[in-house]
């Protein structure tokens, strides 16, 4: 499913359509969801509603090409040298690209006869999550492409990188596949049609409708996707890679028909599959990923989220390891610890973390290389990338192996072992490749002098063609005894000799002709040729074709050596990806100052001096003063906190950071407090600010109660939850009581870790009911009228929010200020409904004074003042500097009495 418009209605084929025509037709028939490139020499082509679409679309000029059925034909076109920029502004707006390529030389078509067109065939069809250019790609995100399948009433979920070769499964349950979903943000989602159209999941396809790409249901069946699998990887059962569910096999089965129909047969390195265990990762939903920030603000941006803030890496496949690591935190103790050593060792060594990150950073990306030379896409800067690549990773390995400072820990012990030994590898690519190297294998030039003596005899012939013909200029000159004798070459005679016709005698005697053979008089000049000249002539227009032939062919050997040893390159690239990732971290630790975390198996939750990870970083970019640190304990006994306290206060901020330290812990990560202590949280669930869903309807407040229950409904022991102002988008009483309940489920039902922020002090009252709750409150300071937010949490409860306070900061009028304090006063003062009506009563008093018209001035002789009314003369014996709000109200019910 796409926003993007129908590519083109259903074709007719006429009888008198140009051999052309008839040829694009039939293709376009044969992929009619997709625009077509059709390749016309230089340029890709397109036409009717692809050409009326991809010009609208690109902002080209749209012309036209002939006629079809009586009607000109819509025609727009892109260069092939630049059409990958293009191609990116098309798949960004949803379409579907098929490259259609010349399949031979335009010659070969010519001696079938005049008419006879180039043959032409799709190559690949360019979706959203099959891209493999790395100008199509962001080289620090990973390009998901996934699929969902049902079978024996379990969905499985499958997904791979094209561009690196991973594949990875996982059972989901109904109520899960969101969170899923929401954890890989994958740029395609394949699904059956029969899944499409399920009930239970039809909200779920909504959210993700700009992404479903819904395919027959037998490509989904499990049996053809557990054939697929075993032919893809030459094995006769899957068992060595773990224990698969039938869903969890459809789906990567899926994948595999879905990467072949794409790629027209070729299907990349891809890596045996791994499964994603039930609960091996830490859940969190979708609502709570965008709340938290992780990897993205709320308003789609990278810079401000979490990962920007602690991303150190310098190497793509570095940073694309982070943000999976980030957006899928372990829940295994053992798995945690092993990555926390990793960080702990390269935080301690400076200066080996020094010299591995200067390594890593001439370290190319040599899985996106790899997995092109696999797929067949690959050129000779791929090559380059992994000769470059294996290299830095042999010496990185010397470096791990040879540090003195004692035994690695295991993590990097299994990192130095992945990184390998490729030095024969590295020796073979250095010697072949020459220094400067083209994109595209088809330019050429990119095997080195010395590689192969048949191909260098072939590029002294194509380069040194002047300096030859030079040469047998000279020996001819000699042999006719004809200095002036010059070698020339024109379209029709080719290379020859020619002399003047004084000269010609020499050339045509006996002795010359035994050399020389006679081809054109002219006027001034004779023209003769060699056998020796026309085998020069022959080889050297023949020596720039063989000698691309040749390093094609020495290019497609290099890339058998490579492919040949996949497994290993894609070892040793994921093993730097992970040390990127463990030194980056530790750079992170030791300019933040964070420090590692105890993670285990309890329900402890114990936070001493934490801080906002994102907030801090940036207060110190602004030089905006040091963060304010705060504890938080969710002991067993004490695992549920109620917070209240003024706007403004830090609530939200406190809430957020406590949740993000979590997160970081289990991705395996130092975190921004003196201490913690975490045990394990399985699952992770946010309810904070206000946001509304008005294309399925829903209000604020009604996004807010789904996103709850969703809470209340899925929430165990293990789980921490923040909540924040949960029941404010209703009215009072309705949302004291909503609130109330969902403290009681929390504490009673789910028995989770939770903070709940909220201004309904009624709340407090739960303490004495609830042993788990303890109620704390933001520190603030009044003085001298203005209140001072100290952003500090401690024991205890808030008896005002200050709310006033904080418009009064956002810049309310002053007397509408004014007005909310009087009106603030009045509802304080007693029971709400009478003061409510009194308010309401008291709102005409002084709009009615100003509205009395002053009395008319007289005409003839000045009249006397006029005697002050009673309201007048009561007014004037009030002083409202002495009155207590009390005494004032009271005042104003007599003088409303007086006007009556």
């Amino acid at each position: 499913m796409s926003d993007a418009p129908a590519t083109m209605s259903p074709i007719t084929i006429p009888p008198d359509a140009t051999p052309m025509m008839a040829q694009y037709l039939e293709i376009k028939q044969a992929h009619p969801d997709c625009l077509l490139f059709y390749r016309m020499g230089d340029f890709y082509e397109m036409f009717f509603e692809d050409a009326v679409n991809a010009a609208r679309t690109l902002d080209i000029a749209l012309t036209k090409r002939g006629q079809h059925l009586g009607e000109d034909i819509p025609m727009c076109g892109v260069p092939v040298h630049s059409h990958e920029s293009y191609l990116q502004r098309l798949i960004r707006q949803g379409f579907r690209v098929a490259i259609c390529e010349q399949m031979e030389d335009p010659a070969e078509a010519k001696k079938r006869g005049s008419k006879s067109v180039v043959k032409r065939g799709v190559i690949r069809i360019v979706t959203p999550g099959t891209l493999t250019e790395d100008s199509l790609l962001d080289s620090r995100a990973s390009n998901w492409l996934a699929a969902v399948a049902e079978a024996a009433g379990g969905l499985g979920l499958a997904w791979l990188e094209l561009s690196t070769g991973e594949l990875v499964v996982q059972p989901v349950e109904r109520a899960g596949l969101g969170a899923a979903l929401g954890r890989l943000d994958p740029q395609e989602v394949l699904v059956s049609e029969k899944l499409c159209q399920s009930p239970d999941l039809y909200e779920l396809w909504g959210e993700w409708k700009s992404r479903l790409t819904v395919q027959p249901t037998p490509r989904f069946d499990s049996e053809n996707g557990r054939q697929r699998l075993l032919t893809l990887y030459g094995v006769g059962t899957l068992d060595a890679y773990g224990q698969f569910s039938r869903a969890e096999v459809a789906a990567a089965g899926a994948l595999v028909a879905y990467v072949e129909l794409t790629q027209k047969g070729r299907v990349p390195r891809l890596s045996p599959p791994r499964r994603l265990g039930p609960g091996a990762v830490m859940e969190i939903d979708a609502a709570t990923r965008r709340n938290l920030e992780l990897t993205r603000t709320l308003t789609g941006d990278r810079r401000g989220s979490l990962l920007a803030t602690i991303d150190r890496t310098v190497t793509g496949a570095g940073a694309r390891l982070l943000a999976a690591q980030l957006s899928a935190p372990l829940t295994n103790p053992a798995a945690i610890a092993k990555r926390l050593d990793m960080v702990e060792f390269a935080l301690n060594e400076e200066r080996l973390r020094g010299d591995l990150r200067e390594a890593l950073r001439r370290c190319p990306d040599l899985e996106r290389a790899l997995s092109r030379l696999t797929l067949g896409r690959g050129g000779p800067r791929d090559l380059a990338a992994v000769r470059d690549g294996l290299a830095q990773a042999s010496a990185i390995r010397l470096l791990l192996n040879g540090h003195p400072g004692g035994p690695l820990p295991d993590g990097l012990g299994a990192v130095a072992k992945g990184l390998g030994e490729h030095s024969e590898l590295v020796n073979q690519l250095t010697q072949a490749l020459a220094p400067e190297l083209p994109l595209l294998a088809r330019d050429g030039g990119f095997i080195a002098r010395d590689y192969s003596y048949a191909l260098d005899e072939l590029v002294t012939l194509r380069d040194e063609s002047r300096r030859l013909i030079a040469g047998l200029q000279v020996k001819y000159a000699g042999i006719a005894g004809v200095p002036a004798l010059k070698i020339k070459h024109n379209n029709v005679l080719g290379y020859h000799i020619e002399v003047t016709a004084t000269h010609a005698d020499k050339l045509m005697s006996e002795k010359g002709r035994e050399v020389f053979m006679h081809r054109q008089t002219m006027a001034n000049a004779v023209r003769f040729g060699t056998v020796e000249l026309s085998d020069l002539e022959r080889r050297i227009s023949e020596a720039a074709d063989k000698a691309l032939a040749v390093e094609l062919e020495l290019f497609n050997d290099l890339v058998e050596e490579v492919t040949s040893r996949a497994e290993a390159i894609a070892q040793a690239a994921h093993a730097l990806a992970a040390l990127d990732v463990a030194a980056s971290l530790a750079e992170l630790a030791a300019e933040r100052r964070y420090r590692r975390p105890v993670v285990d198996g309890s329900l402890a939750f114990s936070i001493k001096g934490g801080r906002h990870p994102v907030v801090e970083a940036v207060l110190d970019a602004g030089n905006a003063g040091p963060f304010v640190a705060n504890d938080c304990d969710l002991a067993p006994d004490n695992r549920l906190w109620l917070l209240t306290g003024p706007n403004m206060a830090g609530k939200s901020t406190f809430l957020r950071q406590n949740a993000l330290i979590a997160v970081l812990a289990q991705m395996g990560g130092f975190v921004p407090a003196e201490s913690a202590h975490i045990g394990v949280v399985d699952r992770l669930y946010s309810r904070v600010g206000a946001a509304d869903d008005l294309a399925r309807g829903r209000s604020t407040f009604m996004v807010e109660m789904v996103e709850t229950a969703a809470i209340l409904n899925q929430s165990g022991d293990r789980a921490l939850v923040i909540l924040d102002e949960i029941g404010r988008g209703t009215a009072t009483f309705d949302g004291l009581s909503i609130a109330w309940a969902c403290v009681e489920h929390l504490h009673d039902v789910n028995r989770c870790r939770a903070l709940f922020a909220t201004h309904y002090h009624e709340l407090t009252m739960l303490a004495g009911k609830l042993p788990g709750l303890s109620c704390h409150t933001m520190r603030i300071k009044e003085w001298q009228g203005d209140v001072v937010f100290l952003h500090e949490v401690t024991a205890g409860a808030a008896d005002r929010s200050y709310g006033i306070h904080v418009a009064k900061l956002a810049g309310l009028p002053g007397a509408v200020v004014g007005r909310a304090e009087e009106v603030l006063t009045i509802l304080e003062s007693g029971d709400q409904n009478a003061a409510i009506h009194r308010l309401a009563e008291d709102l005409p008093l002084f709009s009615a004074a100003l509205k009395r018209p002053p009395p008319a001035p007289a005409v003839s002789a000045p009249a006397a003042p006029p005697e002050p009314s009673r309201v007048e003369e009561a007014l004037k014996s009030i002083d409202p500097d002495s009155l207590t709000p009390r005494q004032a109200l009271d005042e104003l019910y007599r003088l409303r009495g007086l006007l009556s």
